[in-house]
């Protein structure tokens, strides 16, 4: 298989859907559209106003004759109820599940490699990525834990970059020997391979690329588009982002660029879904302002976006985070884009951010780091060199396909009627 999303294409039309206000009732209402095919992937699904919501459109849509395919990670989304499952496979909507892995005294064992892309495409003309789960968590009545987050629509001709790498996924995915589901899906890949998907007009100004990180032939592809932005940047680095613990090399692009005059700003959690976040970005601070960049800590709730604008023309929306788990370990999904309107936009909405819901951390606040902070930053920054090497010994998680019935009670996900279990695809 070609690199995913390895030439430009240009002639597409993004919007900017921020949190789930916006970006739940743009999918809802494109499936309640759909005429054909919904294709949806998603980390994290609760059986919650929104998923139920999600179902609903879907199997709305089932009923008129869509075909959907709905993929959940088995850990992000490893509660779902025996009703809600069956309901969806009694439709016919086929639900997969991303490594399930039963749970050991109550806890989750399948902590790596999780599928972590949130992605939708609607009749192979168009398409959501970003950073959204279909969660009720994502909207503001939610409460103080309510997340700042953000996503994009797309029509263009990258949506065929996106539909035909979802329909890969699925159908690689089947691997279980002699199984008639499996020999079904090779043969549908074999079509779709034979029948590319229908090239898509053009639909605005924006160039764009869609770009995955996976544990095979794209390690390190989202990782690469963001070093090569800031190395080529001349004014101006914006980058707001969850999970905020990047390799030596993503750091070092950013200290550099500050050093030439590039004003580079970091928007991170200054009150984190979970503590340790806020802990281990902080062992970076000294480091990065002392090179100039400048560090922002959004305090109005949990930060859970992942995008960044560069010299007010290049721009990423997606699912990665930059950490070690994003970066080295889980896969992901982001579209890159050249265009002065929607970088213009994104970049309103980072600087409503900083203006009004952002305190600067000051360096002057900074003490002069002691022998041992200094230590502890060398042993930091030796981990974050040699990390995405040592992921690859870490488990890989490529469970086979199977398809059990319930043996009573309410069953693990992967073992109950019309849910599947997908393992990592191969690239070759």
């Amino acid at each position: 298989m070609r690199r995913q999303g390895s030439r430009w294409r240009p002639g597409n039309r993004f919007e900017l859907l921020e949190n789930g206000e916006a970006f739940f009732p743009a999918v809802l209402a494109a499936i309640d559209a759909a005429e054909r095919e919904a294709l949806i992937e998603t980390f994290i699904l609760w059986e919650d106003k929104v998923g139920l919501a999600l179902r609903d459109a879907l199997l709305r849509a089932t009923a008129r004759g869509v075909h959907v395919e709905l993929t959940v990670d088995g850990f992000g989304s490893g509660d779902l109820s025996a009703e809600f499952t069956s309901t969806l496979a009694a439709a016919g909507i086929r639900l997969y599940v991303f490594d399930p892995q039963a749970r050991i005294l109550g806890v989750r064992t399948n902590w790596f490699r999780r599928m972590h892309r949130k992605l939708a495409v609607i009749d192979g003309t168009l398409a959501f990525v970003g950073g959204i789960n279909f969660s009720s968590d994502h909207l503001a009545d939610y409460g103080p834990e309510a997340k700042q987050d953000y996503a994009v629509s797309v029509r263009g001709p990258v949506v065929e970059d996106i539909h035909r790498f979802m329909v890969h996924q699925i159908a690689t995915g089947h691997r279980r020997a002699g199984s008639d589901r499996a020999r079904q899906w090779w043969r549908h890949w074999r079509r779709v391979r034979a029948e590319p998907t229908p090239p898509q007009p053009p639909a605005g100004p924006a160039e764009a690329q869609f770009i995955v990180r996976d544990n095979r032939e794209h390690r390190t592809d989202i990782e690469r588009h963001y070093r090569a932005a800031i190395r080529a940047a001349r004014r101006d680095v914006t980058i707001a982002n969850a999970y905020f613990f990047p390799g030596w090399r993503l750091l070092n692009a950013m200290r550099k660029a500050a050093r030439r005059g590039v004003q580079v700003r970091l928007i991170l959690q200054g009150e984190p879904d979970m503590a340790i976040v806020k802990t281990a970005a902080s062992l970076l601070y000294d480091h990065l302002q002392r090179a100039g960049v400048r560090i922002f800590e959004y305090c109005e709730r949990p930060l859970h976006g992942k995008v960044a604008v560069v010299d007010d023309v290049w721009s990423t929306v997606g699912s990665s985070n930059l950490d070690p788990l994003s970066l080295s370990l889980n896969l992901e999904a982001n579209v890159v884009i050249r265009d002065r309107g929607f970088a213009a936009v994104l970049r309103e909405r980072l600087e409503h951010l900083i203006d009004h819901s952002c305190r600067e951390v000051c360096e002057q606040r900074l003490p002069t780091p002691r022998w041992w902070e200094i230590a502890r930053s060398a042993v930091v920054f030796h981990v974050l060199r040699r990390f995405p090497a040592w992921a690859g010994l870490l488990p890989d998680h490529r469970p086979m396909l199977h398809h059990a019935p319930p043996a009573g009670g309410a069953p693990p996900i992967a073992d109950r009627p019309g849910v599947e279990s997908v393992t990592e695809p191969s690239d070759s």
